[in-house]
């Protein structure tokens, strides 16, 4: 009798260490943007480092995303541990209704975790268009970054404050038609706002020569002046096949999460990410530039609770709005 209760007893055992097991597991997805993106690279690479930094008890499903603007209207609607990355701007929108967001609620449950790579603004026109600054594409084709996309709205606020508005012709088309159309003459060329280097281009410009227009330091201070989040940026020559350096802008990005997840799983997430960053930065370069005390550039979107923890033990300064 006593070595059937023993039995018994190990198998409950057993069984109850599986259970926590598998209880102890979590699930996140990570979301972004589409799969010729820069950002889904990183996504790709921060999901297989959740992975091995947990050792599997965090599994990570990585999604395609238009781009910022479904990333933050799903985040309202998603279910448990939903990662996804977006300019703190479009957060800030989002909260006070304004377009893309009108008469929406649930954006008061986001919280940040950390900062991602900066969003390079790239207007992209043919090597032999002709065309050499942004003044050249008044009366031309041009696709504004991808029907509702954050790029879409950027460009159209550029243009906007530099004196282009109702000058240039958009195009009302997915980003992922933006190549084909180039490369074919039906448009003078399209923006894309992704950190660079962006695989698009890269593989873009192996067959098609390419001219990334400049933003001149005057344009620069006065997008600047209109967002201060903002900032200059310079893609470096030969980041792209034959094209030089280029000036232009670019706007800062957080991974972000909501109050769905608990707090357990944002700390391991985050100390996860800035743990191995260094090590991403050796496959991805994109991620050298990425340091914790960027954290306030992503204005006054909380941390979430785990996070904050994360960056108290780190002794990371956090400005009060974010606590």
């Amino acid at each position: 009798m006593r070595r059937i209760f023993a039995r018994f007893a190990f198998a409950v055992s057993i069984a109850a260490l599986a259970a926590g097991s598998a209880q102890a597991q979590s699930r996140v997805t990570l979301k972004s943007a589409t799969a010729s993106s820069s950002y889904y690279v990183m996504m790709v690479q921060l999901g297989e480092v959740l992975r091995t930094e947990s050792k599997g008890q965090i599994q990570a499903t990585v999604e395609e995303s238009q781009g910022s603007v479904q990333n933050v209207k799903e985040a309202a609607k998603r279910p448990g541990n939903f990662v996804f990355t977006t300019p703190p701007s479009l957060i800030t929108q989002a909260r006070e209704g304004k377009k893309p967001f009108e008469g929406e609620t649930g954006y008061d449950t986001i919280r940040t975790l950390f900062v991602m790579p900066y969003v390079t603004v790239h207007f992209v026109v043919r090597e032999d268009s002709g065309v050499t600054k942004l003044e050249e594409l008044a009366g031309k084709d041009f696709i504004s970054g991808g029907r509702g996309t954050f790029c879409d709205g950027r460009t159209r606020t550029i243009f906007g404050l530099l004196g282009l508005e109702g000058k240039v012709n958009f195009v009302d088309v997915e980003l992922a038609s933006a190549d084909n159309a180039l490369k074919n003459r039906k448009v003078a060329g399209y923006a894309t706002c992704s950190s660079h280097p962006t695989p698009q281009l890269q593989e873009l410009a192996t067959t098609t020569p390419i001219r990334i227009l400049p933003i001149s330091a005057e344009q620069a201070d006065i997008l600047v002046k209109n967002d201060p989040s903002s900032s200059p940026i310079t893609i470096a020559a030969g980041t792209y096949k034959g094209v030089p350096a280029v000036p232009t802008v670019g706007v800062p990005v957080g991974a972000y999460a909501t109050t769905k997840m608990d707090d357990a799983t944002a700390y391991a997430i985050v100390k996860a990410f800035w743990s191995k960053k260094d090590e991403m930065a050796k496959t991805n370069p994109w991620w050298a530039a990425v340091t914790p005390d960027l954290i306030g550039a992503l204005g006054n979107t909380k941390l979430h609770p785990g996070a904050l923890r994360y960056y108290k033990e780190a002794g990371v300064n956090i400005p009060d709005a974010m606590q």
